[in-house]
């Protein structure tokens, strides 16, 4: 039996269209391999929303290289956001590449595989068949429309289409009753979820879809834009029992100036309030953010009202990244990179410091606490899951318990876990006397 190795960065959108590809190899009578070297398939799937994400996807092509001229026979496929329109440009970089698939088009390579172990490809892809995990992604919409100047995503993963409910809601079903307790909904700009379907539909109306499949246990969504998290949706993760109460709104940038040349559409202010709208109607809410320092143009000023952004939200995750500049964008065309490098380094870690003050602060009034942990399996010796506000937890227990929900007193705080001991059934009771 042939094997394949796939290697993902980048998103979670990556992660599910990996998850996707590697059940239909699957399907097609494909075992998972333990490495590129040992495995007869071999699939890149790639990320270019940063510059560091690029330059690591480049050093494994150059890196399989020599793997390929040694043994021909393997076949080598680059899939994901490298892959433009554009394909000629890649393929006379990388010759030594039999595949270039881009985002969610996996039909080359299961077309070629196809032929070579003389099987029928048709209906490989589509709902995961391959066992899933605890707690797996399901891809709602696909591309964006946002167009802000510095992101790639438009260019590579195309305007935005969606997903029918129906056929979301089916998936979940499917991936429901091969035992996944969790789903997260996925999007470019998940909140931009049913503008292009029939009878006025958001994501508001999908959660409550999804929120009726049984044995579902937990719903999450990512990732959202400030301008299009509606009162709706908001509403929907208050109301719905299985929607769990955390929410990623990337605000980007503190400064207005900034935000308009980012063309991100809304203010300092207006995000502020959309921030108290949500804590208003979820008060017992998790919030992350994604913001980028080192814009073109960013003074030390401008940097200043995004670091007094992440003080006094209090978000309880900051992913922050330096800015680079990214090919086709329309800051790469009318806009100058004049940011040195170092002070973006410097800038990046003043945001890192303050988050990690602020993720301490919060965790620590968990200390004492006990909460609802699904299991997703184990880590360095440990068992861990996630709480309903995305807290990763781990704890110890001679038992097999993914899958499982389970209430766990947190013994020990950090910024980035919580470390914790079950709590018996027993202790329960008591406790509710």
């Amino acid at each position: 039996m042939q094997s394949y190795y796939v290697w993902t960065v980048g998103c979670q959108m990556n992660k599910a269209d990996s998850e996707r590809l590697e059940s239909a190899l699957g399907q097609m009578g494909l075992s998972p391999g333990d490495s590129v070297r040992d495995s007869d398939v071999i699939v890149l799937n790639s990320c270019v929303v940063r510059e560091s994400a690029e330059d690591r996807v480049v050093g494994m092509l150059t890196h399989l290289k020599p793997v390929k001229q040694r043994d021909p026979e393997k076949v080598l496929a680059l899939m994901g956001c490298m892959v433009g329109p554009r394909k000629d440009a890649l393929s006379e970089r990388y010759p030594y590449v039999d595949v270039f698939m881009q985002p969610q088009q996996y039909a080359p390579l299961i077309e070629l595989l196809g032929d070579r172990l003389g099987i029928d490809p048709d209906g490989c892809v589509g709902p995961l068949s391959a066992t899933p995990s605890v707690a797996t992604y399901i891809p709602i919409i696909h591309g964006c429309d946002k167009f802000c100047s510095f992101c790639i995503i438009p260019y590579r993963r195309g305007r935005e289409v969606s997903r029918t409910i129906e056929d979301v809601v089916n998936e979940a079903t499917h991936l429901s009753r091969r035992g996944v307790k969790e789903i997260t909904l996925l999007g470019q700009n998940v909140d931009s979820y049913g503008h292009d379907l029939p009878g006025n539909l958001d994501l508001g109306d999908l959660l409550a879809a999804v929120n009726e499949v049984e044995n579902l246990e937990r719903i999450r969504f990512l990732t959202s834009h400030p301008n299009d998290m509606s009162d709706h949706i908001i509403a929907a993760i208050a109301d719905l029992d299985k929607v769990c109460e955390h929410v990623n709104l990337p605000f980007q940038a503190g400064d207005d100036h900034v935000l308009a040349e980012m063309r991100r559409g809304y203010t300092n202010a207006e995000y502020r309030e959309k921030i108290n709208v949500i804590r208003d109607r979820i008060p017992d809410v998790s919030l992350a953010t994604d913001l980028i320092v080192g814009f073109c143009g960013e003074t030390e000023d401008q940097f200043e009202r995004t670091a007094e952004l992440v003080r006094d939200i209090k978000f309880d995750k900051v992913h922050a990244a330096a800015y680079s500049t990214r090919p086709d964008t329309i800051a790469a065309r009318l806009m100058e990179d004049d940011v040195p490098e170092d002070e973006k380094r410097r800038r990046l870690k003043v945001i890192e410091a303050l988050q990690e003050e602020v993720a301490t602060e919060i965790n620590s009034r968990l200390l004492g606490s006990t909460q609802e942990v699904l299991v997703e399996g184990r880590r360095k010796g440990r068992w861990f899951g996630r709480n309903r506000n995305d807290k990763l937890v781990f704890f110890d227990s001679v038992e097999d318990l993914t899958g499982n929900i389970e209430t766990v007193r947190i013994e020990r705080t950090s910024p980035w876990s919580l470390q914790g001991a079950l709590v018996s059934e027993k202790d329960i009771v008591t406790a509710g006397r």
